[in-house]
């Protein structure tokens, strides 16, 4: 995996041995898991590497990673961004969650296999945890690849985060009128979009950014709203 060795080596992780062989043993048991649940739908091995490992790892030469200590990932599917992240910051904790169980089962036993020991795992949908006092506003981090709005991801994602934190949000480069519709419901929700990171790796179109929103203020209680309700009606 010459790429993300690269990767890796531009953002300061020089001693990348460890890392190395996590990471090919996720790829290698996360393809092997795939033949009989769908965890994802990039098989080969050189696209792996590069729409999972490299653009989960994107977000490694911000500081809003660097600072966290408690890092939370909402939808997290197949484990990404999170245990590449996990893989690279074994002092800091991860709880990764989502909503479908089975798929959560099988990336927690893999975690296992490779030996991380820094993420826990919690099935659940976000409207339901996010209202449970001890994770609400409880991350200085909050990462997302899920695939929804932005309004809607940021009332399922800015509860999490304590005020003063982050919501780092991985989306597509093109989503101005997106930005435009979700403007007010990120601010409703305590947030505010502080910039983007476009994620430009040589020679490899991803078409993605990180979208940056701090925590200003603290969401108010009502949100999110119950389940099924912020993506059937998403703030405006």
């Amino acid at each position: 995996m010459q790429k993300l060795a690269k990767v890796l080596a531009d953002i300061g992780f020089l001693n990348q041995t460890d890392y190395m062989i996590k990471f090919q043993k996720y790829m290698e048991l996360i393809l092997e898991w795939n033949e009989k649940v769908n965890l994802t739908s990039i098989t080969d091995k050189e696209e792996f590497e590069i729409k999972h490992f490299v653009d989960s790892i994107a977000i490694c030469s911000l500081p809003q990673i660097n600072k966290a200590k408690k890092i939370i990932d909402v939808g997290t599917g197949a484990g990404f961004p999170g245990i590449p992240l996990a893989i690279l910051y074994p002092e800091k904790k991860f709880l990764l969650m989502d909503s479908l169980n089975k798929r959560l089962k099988i990336i927690d036993e893999i975690s296992r296999e490779i030996g991380l020991t820094n993420v826990t795992f919690y099935h659940a949908r976000a409207e339901a945890l996010a209202q449970k006092h001890e994770y609400r506003e409880q991350f200085d981090l909050c990462v997302s690849r899920a695939v929804a709005n932005l309004a809607v991801l940021s009332e399922y994602c800015l509860p999490f985060v304590k005020v003063d934190g982050w919501f780092a949000a991985y989306k597509s480069i093109v989503i101005e009128d997106e930005l435009n519709t979700s403007q007010e419901a990120i601010k409703l929700l305590g947030g505010r979009l502080k910039g983007n990171h476009i994620i430009n790796i040589e020679g490899y179109e991803l078409n993605h950014q990180i979208l940056l929103i701090k925590k200003i203020n603290n969401t108010p209680s009502k949100y999110p709203r119950k389940a099924g309700t912020p993506a059937k009606e998403p703030l405006k």
